[in-house]
């Protein structure tokens, strides 16, 4: 069975850039909208690579994830068919022996930055960096498929954050 395990934070500044070791662009999007369901997501890489992944969440820290390469020309269709898109770069830092992400999105949620890091285990300790913020884990208002339906720009950051707990 296919486990993700992670932890995702609001970024506060841009100290996190002098660490970062690698960029891609990610074009995604979902083919279902409904949060209480298994999210359906298509993902291009950097124009290169395609994926179609399965997730659901057990307990908003742990997921059910699979996920399938699936040929470029499919994803694209099915890119072009969906409602729900989200656009990002994905930057990826090494951080105390960690790997870290920062996704910086684009377009109607450009305003957003989200740090996430993936566990081995539920209770793994961490560092957290300085410039992370408040921790989002397990906010689906927060969620990449939340970001696609209705994106940051639609619904501010005060008003997802209050809708965690719905």
């Amino acid at each position: 069975m296919g486990i993700e395990i992670e932890r995702r934070f609001l970024v506060n500044n841009e100290d996190w850039r002098s660490q970062v070791i690698l960029s891609e662009k990610f074009n995604q999007a979902y083919l279902n909208s409904n949060l209480n369901e298994w999210a359906t997501r298509i993902r291009i890489i950097d124009n290169k690579k395609a994926f179609l992944t399965l997730k659901s969440s057990l307990n908003g820290l742990v997921n059910n994830e699979y996920e399938y390469l699936i040929p470029i020309k499919d994803a694209i269709e099915l890119i072009e068919m969906s409602t729900h898109k989200i656009m990002k770069t994905r930057y990826q830092l090494k951080i105390n022996n960690k790997n870290w992400v920062v996704d910086l999105f684009d377009g109607s949620n450009s305003s957003l930055k989200i740090a996430e890091i993936e566990l081995s285990y539920e209770s793994e300790n961490i560092q957290v960096p300085s410039w992370c913020g408040q921790e989002i884990t397990g906010i689906k208002s927060l969620s990449n498929a939340s970001l696609a339906k209705t994106p940051i720009s639609k619904l501010s950051l005060k008003e997802r954050m209050k809708a965690k707990d719905q």
